[in-house]
């Protein structure tokens, strides 16, 4: 309920924001700051940094979710049921290595292949597959049944419901701030923002789209896929291990999920292949997305072809990402995060991008163009060729003010503050 809400109000509004800033300026993330206001450049640099973080731990994720496909695609998944068997694969030192390689080749020869013969190509593709797999997968996860062992009989439907109807029991400020923050952190990653990726994708867009449909289209379309997802994993979940298995956290996809179509019987692999396969793709076109922005950054700020961009940028990020692998062995260590939670290399980035310099460049892209250059200048943008702006009002008082405020007390959290 917070993350839809959050969606409408909060999402829309940076996402609109920095599709606006890429259309009017026509530049990269790293230059298009510096094109409105050139002492505020730094926000440009922070844009081009976030994706430049992400993406390397982001193949390394990505090589996880391939050899779980692989797995099931050679009907070995009755190994990946075992606990030992996720922790066992990323601790070895070249296996993570190898099936990273090969996610981030992938990403590399789409984005290589440019916007319209790569991304688009690929996504026109690939997206409409995604669809059909996710709607297939819910369907399935709404009729399961199981009993298990004491006797209790589990339904998909009652997992929807447990999905569905939210649930305040205990809610208490300090709670409500932490599901805000956890929202707002999934939130950036669906909606692509506060990582460059929009501002990137606005400077391709025509000046003749209407730009207010075109993201009204982006957040119903997104909205839509996250609560199907949920639709989809949620019930099985809830079916075979009830609301405790919903706790499994990051780990849910790799540990639990896999003991779920272990207990399909004949049908569990190929259940297995379908689920990864979905998730194969969906990282696949969101980590094109952010190694694309890195690359039109470094295009528009030192004129490179696209074919260098492309090389150097890929080449750092294979550094980075083996540095990831290597932190569940080589240089495992453990560091407490603010939050308390325990963590190795990926977790460090992860949190350092999404908690801390994402809400950050938000605060700072709703301080320039909400008090330092104004509203009406993109509003200018949006409003081109006589297009409407139906939600005006809204806009400017989220961008002056909610969105901030709310950014900074969440930024607290992330410090550890409260």
């Amino acid at each position: 309920m917070v993350y839809i809400i959050l969606a409408l109000t909060f999402g829309f509004t940076l996402l609109i924001t920095e599709v606006a800033i890429g259309r009017r300026s026509q530049q990269g993330p790293l230059t298009a700051y510096k094109f409105f206001n050139k002492k505020w450049a730094f926000v440009g640099f922070l844009s081009f940094i976030i994706p430049s973080i992400i993406y390397p731990y982001y193949c390394v994720i990505g090589g996880w979710v391939l050899k779980y496909f692989m797995q099931y695609l050679t009907f070995e998944g009755s190994e990946a049921v075992k606990d030992t068997f996720f922790t066992g694969f990323i601790t070895q030192q070249w296996a993570p290595i190898g099936y990273m390689f090969f996610f981030a080749a992938t990403c590399f020869f789409v984005v290589y292949s440019g916007v319209e013969k790569g991304i688009e190509k690929f996504s026109k593709i690939v997206m409409p597959l995604l669809l059909v797999l996710v709607v297939f997968i819910c369907i399935y996860s709404l009729f399961m049944e199981h009993t298990d062992a004491s006797g209790v009989t589990r339904t998909g439907l009652e997992g929807a419901a447990v999905y569905f109807i939210p649930n305040f029991e205990g809610l208490t400020v300090t709670k409500f701030l932490k599901i805000t923050m956890d929202a707002c952190a999934q939130l950036f990653y669906s909606l692509s923002i506060a990582m460059g990726i929009m501002v990137a994708y606005g400077s391709y867009m025509k000046k003749d789209v209407n730009l207010g449909q075109a993201v009204d289209r982006i957040e119903i379309c997104d909205t839509t896929i996250a609560l199907l997802a949920g639709l989809m994993v949620i019930p099985a979940v809830y079916v075979f291990m009830g609301t405790e298995g919903m706790k499994a956290g990051p780990g849910l996809i790799f540990v639990a999920l896999p003991k779920i179509f272990q207990s399909l019987g004949a049908f569990g692999p190929f259940m297995g292949i379908a689920f990864f396969l979905l998730v194969l793709f969906a990282a696949t076109t969101s980590a094109v997305s952010i190694l694309e922005a890195c690359v039109s950054s470094v295009m528009d700020a030192f004129h490179w072809s696209r074919t260098k961009s492309v090389c150097i940028m890929q080449g750092g990020a294979l550094i980075s990402s083996i540095i990831v692998c290597m932190g569940y062995n080589v240089f495992y260590f453990e560091y407490k995060l603010p939050n308390g939670a325990v963590a190795q290399i990926l977790d460090i980035f992860d949190y350092v991008s999404n908690n801390l310099l994402m809400p950050g460049l938000a605060i700072l892209t709703c301080l320039l163009f909400g008090w330092i250059i104004k509203p009406n200048l993109l509003i200018g943008e949006i409003r081109l060729n006589g297009y409407r702006f139906i939600r005006k009002t809204m806009y400017v008082v989220m961008l002056k003010y909610i969105v901030p405020i709310l950014l900074t007390i969440l930024l607290m959290g992330a410090f550890g503050l409260y």
